[in-house]
């Protein structure tokens, strides 16, 4: 992985992505012995669009490896306003840093970034397409829970058509295989088809496609909740109207299993009560927690810089 760009996952094997899923846990049992790996790197963080978790999460996993940050929050505070290019700003960007991670609100912006720079780039997030470290995150928890990622029933809630973070969720358990994905949504934030089709093309894997969370929430070992998202709608009557349509309580929380796991990858609005959050299925805060070592686990990995006492995980499995 040394020198390379991660714009979506599909760029990484699946033996990449689990031995990534192993250096974090190997992070999280050692953080002293692992505080100086990154030493005298620098990490930019250029976030065209607001964010406080993904941006500080990057921020932090760097600062936890012993390297340090630059960058910008928000597009009022870069170079565009003066009208230049995202190439411009990533050829500009490059002789400075080591590595990048960009947040774009255009599809395909992170492409173009990685494609000018001179240094890995991870995208953090460009509009509704993908998501790639939300999805390591996502992943990390969801082992953390079952130890395992396949063989599981995963119920997506919400704006399925925007949520770069489903999209890329679903399309990453598709390479890992046996997931039923049960697809929850009213039908203007269905799923994407070319999302759909990726299910299909996957043997191991099926969906559903279904309106109420309240009928199907007893079947779900996971329960992957979203929030519609304003900045994504140019109505904003039809986001009025759409933003409350799933709320979980604890009353449709006590219609699930034990054992289910809450995900959520934040912020949140009111899609999920507060009332939730002592619950032992909530999963969501852990999530925070996975994401940052997952991306210690990815920026070293890109920098090539070896974390002291590692041994990869090379072919072994999953399972814990």
């Amino acid at each position: 992985m040394v020198g390379m760009s991660v714009i979506t996952l599909d760029s990484l094997s699946v033996p990449q992505i689990q031995d990534l899923l192993h250096k974090a846990r190997y992070i999280d049992a050692h953080r002293r012995q692992v505080a100086h790996t990154c030493e005298g790197r620098v990490l930019a963080t250029l976030f065209y669009e607001p964010s406080t978790r993904t941006r500080l999460s990057f921020e932090t996993a760097m600062l936890r490896l012993g390297g340090q940050v630059i960058g910008f929050a928000g597009a009022q505070l870069a170079s565009v306003t003066k009208g230049e290019s995202i190439s411009d700003t990533l050829k500009t960007v490059s002789n400075y840093v080591d590595v990048v991670a960009i947040r774009h609100p255009k599809e395909g912006a992170a492409l173009v970034a990685s494609r000018a720079a001179s240094v890995p780039v991870i995208n953090a997030g460009d509009g509704g397409h993908m998501h790639p470290t939300q999805t390591l995150a996502d992943l990390a928890t969801i082992q953390s829970r079952f130890g395992r990622i396949t063989d599981l029933t995963v119920g997506l809630c919400g704006d399925l058509t925007f949520g770069r973070t489903v999209h890329s969720l679903i399309e990453t358990l598709c390479r890992f295989g046996n997931v039923r994905f049960v697809l929850i949504s009213p039908n203007e934030l269905k799923t994407p088809q070319y999302v759909l089709d990726r299910i299909r093309q996957t043997p191991s894997c099926s969906y559903v496609e279904v309106s109420d969370l309240s009928e199907v929430i007893g079947d779900l070992d996971v329960l992957y909740m979203t929030r519609v998202q304003k900045e994504r709608f140019f109505n904003e009557d039809d986001y009025l109207r759409l933003r409350d349509t799933y709320i979980l309580d604890e009353t449709k929380l006590s219609l699930a299993k034990d054992d289910m796991a809450v995900l959520h990858p934040l912020p949140r609005v009111n899609e999920i009560a507060t009332e939730v959050d002592s619950d032992p299925r909530a999963a969501y805060f852990e999530q925070v927690r996975n994401g940052m070592l997952m991306r210690m686990a990815l920026e070293s990995s890109v920098l090539g810089d070896d974390l002291p006492g590692y041994e990869p995980l090379e072919t072994r499995t999953l399972e814990v």
